[in-house]
């Protein structure tokens, strides 16, 4: 299957603790290094996601000017 330029998916699994692991290649790409705090986003309908962490100043700033 053919994947649009920039678009990955990888599989986690969680552990007892419900701790996840981000594969390598997921931590590389978004520059995610050891001690970096990620926010997760959740909705009930649509699912989670993990916005990059260059966008957190820009989202934050979109959600609080509301």
């Amino acid at each position: 299957m053919d994947r649009p330029e920039g678009k990955k998916a990888w599989t986690v699994t969680v552990g007892t603790k419900g701790q996840i692991v981000l594969p390598k290649e997921a931590r590389e790409m978004f520059d995610i290094n050891p001690g970096d705090t990620l926010i997760i986003l959740g909705d009930k309908q649509k699912g989670m996601a993990i916005p990059p962490k260059a966008q957190f100043s820009d989202f934050f700033g979109k959600v609080f000017n509301r």
